[in-house]
């Protein structure tokens, strides 16, 4: 293994111990095998569905959560490519085999190799980005699922590669056309991106939240119209913009089920509702007959999407110095020792909290 020598033996980690209960541990630096990389993390965002993870109990404990992961090289196994220490990069915390039956077909978040997690900071592999290290396994090193970041580009920019996949993918989706109109309910990081990369299409993007910070950080973005869902009824707002129809498309950036029926009111016949905040199994009530008779479409779109990962991560890393500043979402950072706070600010969204970085270079 070439590493840049030193490399301690121990390290702090938030680590899950239980619904609810993550402690900042010492545990020890992940050992890395042929093949792999052991990466320093400098930043970790904190994803909706680590906090889904934490409270609902859906994975055994313990383990090390966090996948919007992008740090430093500090260690290369045998035949990693031709990856140095110190190469700044970001990390996919799952890769598709590209050739099973849901690659094939390009459902590449059902593929049973995607599903397995490659990057781990110890114990059940779950990403391992609130950590000071990770080790990625040697299928995402192979398969593309390590990004090496520019000079000149923040690493906290960086980190936004994985979600900005996951948002392009929802979007493309959709099959917009330049005079289509499409609503996207919530503002905060995820439903700012959904957002942003609607209106790249051409479309018009009208925008709904219960918060004027939030419309105010959108603004920044170009998205120009904002609705008060606290005030103002969503689905007639979406009609009077568009002669009567409803929105083409309408995008639910917002967890719960609650807004479903809201986001069916404001799309057009023949329009598509995307559900892409549901993470979470279980019931929720919408008229069939708006599916038969009028026919509108219900989908989804979970996780990344290898196929467009290049223009993905171009889109994030080169648009940096175009004006794309992804940074300008972050509210909070807070370093590791830190973590249980950031995942309680997480967890508890406000007007002024976005998105929530935990730092381990921070101290």
């Amino acid at each position: 293994m070439d590493d840049a020598g030193g490399l301690p033996r121990e390290m702090r980690a938030a680590v899950y111990r239980g619904v609810n209960d993550v402690r900042v541990e010492t545990v020890p630096v992940p050992a890395i095998g042929a093949g792999e990389l052991l990466i320093r993390v400098a930043t970790c965002g904190i994803c909706g569905t680590d906090l889904k993870k934490i409270h609902t109990g859906s994975h055994a404990a313990p383990r090390i959560f966090g996948h919007e992961t992008a740090g430093t090289v500090a260690a290369v196994g045998a035949g990693a490519g031709n990856f140095r220490v110190g190469e700044r990069v970001m990390v996919f915390h799952h890769i598709p085999c590209r050739a099973c039956f849901y690659c094939r077909k390009r459902t590449f978040a059902q593929c049973a190799t995607y599903k397995r997690v490659g990057v781990t900071a110890g114990f059940e592999p779950a990403g391992g980005g609130f950590a000071e290290y990770v080790r990625v396994m040697d299928w995402i090193v192979r398969d593309g699922g390590v990004v090496r970041v520019p000079d000149g580009v923040p690493l906290e920019q960086a980190a936004f590669v994985e979600p900005v996949n996951t948002c392009l993918k929802g979007v493309k989706m959709l099959g917009l056309e330049a005079d289509d109109t499409v609503l996207v309910i919530g503002q905060g990081p995820i439903g700012i991106l959904l957002a942003t990369l609607a209106a790249r299409t051409g479309a018009t993007v009208l925008t709904s939240d219960l918060y004027a910070e939030r419309h105010r950080i959108a603004a920044g973005f170009g998205l120009r119209h904002p609705m008060d869902a606290g005030k103002e009824d969503v689905a007639t707002r979406a009609r009077a913009a568009t002669e009567g129809r409803g929105a083409d498309a309408v995008m639910v950036a917002v967890g719960g089920n609650g807004l479903i029926g809201t986001a069916m009111d404001a799309v057009r016949p023949g329009g598509k509702v995307m559900l892409f905040a549901q993470t979470q199994h279980g019931e929720a009530s919408f008229d069939p007959g708006a599916v038969c008779m009028d026919e509108k479409s219900l989908i989804g779109s979970y996780s990344a999407a290898v196929d467009i990962q290049d223009e993905g991560a171009r889109l994030v890393l080169d648009g940096y110095a175009n004006g794309f500043d992804l940074t300008r979402l972050i509210s909070h950072r807070f370093p590791l020792e830190q973590a249980v706070e950031a995942i309680q600010v997480a967890s508890h969204p406000t007007a002024e909290s976005m998105k929530i970085m935990i730092e381990p270079e921070a101290r």
